[in-house]
């Protein structure tokens, strides 16, 4: 039964008593307004007929259809200069409205086609997006219905189905009861976020140090910095030779910090590096965090739901006990953007941090059973986020996730085995998940670093202009790296496999132009 809160009850009959209370001859300092000058303003143009909304939407679906049938066939990546992009678009807006299906397939052919393609089958730079069909309809569906989900009572039921998907994300990350958060636009926010609970929960202290691996994610530095962390106590830690946050290297760090009058307040741990998907000691960074009793944030946005598989739960082992956990479901759980998630082991925590009364907000208090999300993060307005995961789940079911995710990896450990395999490529990491990263480097070769660079980032732009895939590179210890990042539910193993011949045959190539024989 839906109780209205008793402010809101109050304010009704108020307003209702000042309206029989009212003076019905307008004061003379009310402007007289025009009634056929209101009229001409009424609804102001912006409505369509019943209609028209029906064909354009019809287009937009055609439109979408259209692009994911013919994805394969386009290439991953199709970049324009500014100045090409301004001579069709720095136009002046026009005083008059134009054909609106002409306009819908402007801003799809012009403007949202001019982009790397990150949903295609050979996107294997950065981390990819692959959205599921539902979750997009989910978007269209609660853009529609323009749901504010900043408090409970402006969207319970939209709230109510927040608590469920983040009830399922606690469940799969094995958190216990009692843990909680909130879905946010992504990584960048939600790790903002922990962080702000980890300063919070330590007491706002003069000092404050935050520790991370040489692999982490600028995400967490800029996180660091805008909660006002001083940029020289950032702490950039060495990783070992398996891309892992060095533990004696951090212990060290933390005991000079507090020798020095410094106080230490995080450690962020990465569970999936960008760079090259490794996964730090997350009991051992556990067993620290609680004997040095600070805050163990988990980055997690690209790796965290692999947990959702037998393998991915081994590997992300002790991730359970970190205090504060980043994830981004558009990434690695096939969503749209914009949707990552920020849960704690103690939801408490969170609403500790960013709860603020307002008095415009004083009518959205239901009690603790009835959470406002905009108590746990730092939107008020939020868009309803949930939906997407959780109709893509319903129409699917886990297990066609948890082979989606499985299969990433499995491409990945071929991708692996077949560089290795290869006279023209070396391997450089694959330590865990779904990340390869290697370089043209013939055996034998006898090259340079300097020259290797100059090679694979040619072999890079080869790529970009002449052929369907894309990839990105990274520094692995300072080499300069191709890398694969292999997490699209449509990828076929000939995609890869294609894209790893791609890369020999133009190595080879600018091996044979810049480098003859004689000079290797």
């Amino acid at each position: 039964m839906f109780v209205v809160p008793c402010s809101i009850a109050n304010e009704s009959k108020i307003e209702r008593k000042m309206a029989t209370h009212s003076n019905d001859r307008p004061s003379e300092d009310v402007p007289v307004i025009d009634e056929d000058e209101t009229k001409k303003l009424l609804g102001a143009g912006l409505e369509l007929s019943p209609e028209l909304m029906a064909e354009l939407a019809h287009k937009v679906t055609e439109l979408l259809i259209e692009r994911k049938q013919n994805l394969p066939d386009l290439h991953a990546w199709d970049g324009e200069f500014r100045e090409e992009l301004e001579n069709h678009l720095l136009k002046p807006p026009p005083e008059k409205g134009d054909d609106p299906v002409k306009v819908l397939e402007r801003a799809a052919h012009d403007i949202l086609s001019i982009a790397g393609r990150t949903d295609h089958p050979r996107f294997f730079g950065f981390v990819p997006s692959s959205p599921t069909w539902p979750g997009i309809l989910a978007d269209y569906l609660a853009s529609g219905f323009h749901v504010n989900q900043a408090t409970w009572l402006s969207a319970s039921g939209a709230s109510q189905l927040e608590l469920v998907v983040m009830d399922w994300i606690r469940q799969w990350l094995g958190y216990p009861e009692g843990a909680g958060g909130l879905l946010t636009s992504g990584g960048s926010a939600a790790n903002l976020i922990g962080l702000v609970a980890a300063r919070e929960a330590a007491g706002q202290p003069d000092g404050q140090v935050v520790y991370m691996s040489d692999q982490t994610h600028s995400a967490i530095i800029r996180a660091a910095l805008i909660m006002g962390v001083k940029k020289e106590n950032i702490r950039s830690i060495a990783s070992d030779s398996k891309f892992r946050i060095d533990m004696d290297a951090l212990t060290q760090s933390l005991a000079e910090d507090r020798s020095a009058g410094l106080n230490p307040i995080a450690v962020a741990a990465n569970a999936g590096s960008t760079s090259t998907g490794s996964i730090d000691p997350l009991n051992e960074i556990a067993d620290f965090c609680e004997e040095q009793e600070i805050w163990m944030h988990v980055d997690g946005a690209f790796g965290g739901f692999a947990a959702v598989t037998p393998r991915g739960k081994q590997a992300l082992n002790g991730i359970e006990r970190a205090d504060s956990i980043c994830l981004d479901a558009h990434k690695w759980f096939f969503q749209p953007y914009e949707v990552g998630c920020l849960i704690a082991k103690d939801v408490a925590t969170l609403e500790n941090a960013f709860a603020i009364r307002h008095d415009i907000l004083q009518d959205t208090i239901w009690g603790k059973d009835h959470p406002n999300f905009s108590d746990r993060g730092l939107q008020l307005s939020r868009s309803v986020r949930a939906l997407k995961i959780w109709l893509s789940v319903q129409v699917f079911g886990m297990e066609a996730f948890r082979n989606a995710i499985l299969n990433g990896m499995m491409f990945a450990d071929r991708a692996a085995k077949w560089i290795e395999a290869s006279s023209t490529l070396e391997l450089l990491s694959h330590e865990s998940l779904s990340v390869v990263c290697f370089r043209v480097n013939p055996k034998n070769s006898n090259l340079d670093e300097i020259a290797l660079k100059e090679i694979n980032h040619g072999v890079l732009v080869r790529i970009f202009w002449d052929d369907p895939a894309f990839f990105s590179s990274t520094l692995v210890h300072g080499k300069y790296s191709l890398r694969l990042c292999i997490i699209n539910h449509t990828t076929t193993w000939r995609d890869v496999s294609e894209t790893l011949e791609a890369i020999e045959r133009f190595g080879q190539e600018i091996l044979e132009q810049r480098f003859p024989a004689k000079e290797r």
